[in-house]
């Protein structure tokens, strides 16, 4: 044990709450001597450990990189107050679990961007690590800052801040990048220059300070195009081709302490063609990609044995689309319910298979059963693609009833285009009916939890053009519904408003955001997508100070013509596709899945690239 893990062991985690989520150790954890390897990376969430080891894309990442010979990959999660006084205080800078090595002495941190309100929680990591926030402060002694993950296809407003981002599925390309870096460090190449030769190798890999960006006088971008020569003009998604040959961890670390989600996961999918029109990761990752069922059971089978978890989630998009859902269930049930091990699903689409679901998940704990009509009208599915009725809704849930379900959950958005006050009234209504499903079997009401969250238009999505309804009609409508809704058993939980605001501003932000999140960063916001942390007075004290209106990037109606500050970054699905859901959005038109119907010609594969140019 190194001088500053006894020091912190016997003088700071007495101090702290929760002390297990900073001392590392786990089962089937992976220590390396530094000494042995060749690359040093701390893969860094920008929220706590429970919340951090809940997220499957870290678990892949840390055993797809610590697989290599040549790298020791660690973690490190946002500390929480009570930590980051005590290491301030003490002059101790932020270190990694595995070895408490201080990550100014790794040679990469890559941190996971999975949401927006998490971006000052990047800048205050890099500020506790003792590594320049802004990217242009840094020098060879640095580390080099990388990002990925969902928010890295609209990179923008974090411009400022890191300097390489990775596009698309990390398992494609962490690998080449660690070559690459590897290469370059023996070469002892100048940071700058290790820089430019990744963006200039990498088609997935984007450098935003070698980028320039003029704007028009109304304020919209004119355009974004590379500073030097031999940068590529459009940065594309890295996509993982064959799921089941792709790595996956089957020595999942079991963390000592409570997570979010304290279960095996398994992704049996990757991508969706639904084609909801608000959805980005539905945009962003297709086609779909399955494994096969015994692909999935080996997963499950060789987790179970390496961690002991007592529940088997099984992930996707869309598990109700996975072709072969009704013989894995079979099987999964057969081998996992004699060991008293629990099936679940993260959430169900609505269609005619609701109806069979529940007698599949008919495993050892009852908890909730959780669907997502997110509109409550067929009006205004039609309008966001969202192809289901409440007949096969209600059909659904009332064999949930049957088989021994309690409660149901069910996911709104509100705030979507063309939204009127009988599409908010018709959540209540669908929520009574519900109820009334289990009263009519058993006597006694059905118990329903409703999850309300205002409509964010996402960039790469249909709707990127549209604006995002007004902080006080977002009020108006929570107000409607609980007025509406007065049943004991009924319960609202509506999202921070406020928050959802923030998020829609930098969901589809541009490079000038960066000094807002900066300035706001400085007035002591972090952890922004916390209740008790968040702070919007001084969100809105910030874009003052930067002298930018924040109206401009949430609330205004974008032209068709407009230059978006992520047209540089291509997911495969090209802008005339999303121009014409858009327009059959208007016309309250569905377009069908493409595995069950034609080519939308959408861009994504190689059956729509015979038709679709980017």
């Amino acid at each position: 044990m190194n001088a500053l893990k006894l020091f912190i062991t016997g003088n700071i985690l007495p101090l702290v709450e929760m002390p297990g989520q900073y001392i590392g150790g786990e089962w089937n954890s992976v220590v390396k001597n530094h000494d042995d390897i060749d690359i040093k990376i701390a893969l860094a969430f920008p929220d706590t450990y429970s919340i951090g080891m809940s997220h499957l894309g870290i678990q892949i990442l840390y055993g797809l990189l610590n697989e290599r010979t040549d790298t020791a990959c660690e973690r490190v999660f946002a500390p929480l107050d009570d930590m980051e006084s005590l290491l301030r205080k003490q002059k101790i800078p932020l270190f990694s679990l595995e070895t408490c090595t201080p990550l100014k002495e790794f040679d990469i941190i890559g941190f996971s961007l999975q949401y927006e309100l998490s971006y000052t929680n990047v800048l205050n990591m890099l500020d506790l690590s003792g590594i320049p926030v802004m990217a242009s402060e840094r020098n060879e002694t640095d580390p080099l800052i990388i990002a990925g993950g969902p928010a890295a296809i609209s990179p923008e407003p974090l411009a400022d801040f890191i300097d390489i981002f990775l596009v698309g599925d990390g398992e494609e390309c962490l690998p080449q990048f660690i070559e690459l870096f590897k290469d370059m460090k023996q070469r002892k190449l100048p940071r700058k220059e290790k820089i430019v030769s990744i963006a200039q190798t990498m088609r997935n890999s984007y450098a935003p300070s070698f980028y320039e960006v003029s704007y028009h006088k109304n304020n919209t971008v004119k355009a974004i195009y590379p500073g030097i020569s031999g940068l590529p003009s459009l940065i594309r998604s890295a996509s993982v081709k064959d799921l089941n040959k792709t790595y996956f961890p089957t020595r999942p670390i079991v963390p000592y302490v409570k997570t979010i989600h304290d279960r095996i996961t398994i992704e049996v999918m990757r991508g969706c063609t639904q084609g909801c029109r608000f959805c980005q990761a539905g945009m962003s990752k297709r086609p779909t990609r399955p494994r096969t069922v015994e692909n999935i059971l080996h997963l499950a089978e060789s987790c179970y044995t390496n961690t002991g978890h007592n529940e088997i989630s099984l992930a996707s998009l869309s598990i109700s689309d996975y072709p072969f859902l009704k013989q894995l269930m079979d099987r999964m049930n057969r081998i996992f319910r004699p060991r008293y091990v629990n099936i679940s699903f993260p959430s169900l689409r609505i269609n005619e298979q609701l109806v069979f679901l529940p007698s599949m998940l008919n495993t050892v704990r009852k908890s909730g059963l959780t669907l997502a009509p997110e509109a409550a009208t067929q009006t205004l599915r039609k309008i966001i693609n969202k192809n289901i009725t409440d007949e096969d809704l209600y059909t659904g849930i009332g064999e949930a009833f049957k088989q021994g379900w309690n409660l149901v959950k069910l996911y709104f958005m509100v705030g979507l285009p063309t939204e009127t006050d009988d599409d908010i009234d018709a959540i209540a209504r669908l929520a009574y009916n519900v109820s009334d499903l289990k009263k009519n079997m058993s006597g006694s009401f059905g118990q329903v939890n409703i999850s309300i969250a205002p409509f964010v238009p996402k960039a790469h999505t249909p709707f990127q053009w549209h604006p995002m309804v007004t902080l006080q009609r977002i009020k108006e409508i929570r107000n409607r519904l609980f007025d509406r809704v007065r049943r004991k058993c009924i319960h609202i939980k509506f999202h921070n408003a406020e928050r959802s605001i923030l998020e829609g501003i930098f969901a589809r932000g541009d490079r000038r955001l960066g000094k807002v999140l900066y300035q706001a960063w400085r007035d002591g916001c972090k952890f922004d997508a916390w209740e008790e942390h968040f702070h919007f007075q001084k969100w809105m004290d910030a874009f003052q100070k930067a002298g930018i209106d924040w109206n401009f990037y949430v609330h205004r109606q974008r032209n068709d013509d407009e230059v978006f500050p992520w047209d540089h970054i291509s997911c495969g699905v090209v802008k005339p596709f999303l121009m014409q859901e858009r327009q059959k959005s208007f016309d309250e038109k569905i377009t069908a899945d493409c595995r069950l119907d034609t080519c939308p010609e959408c861009g994504s594969c190689a059956r729509s690239r015979n038709f679709c140019t980017v």
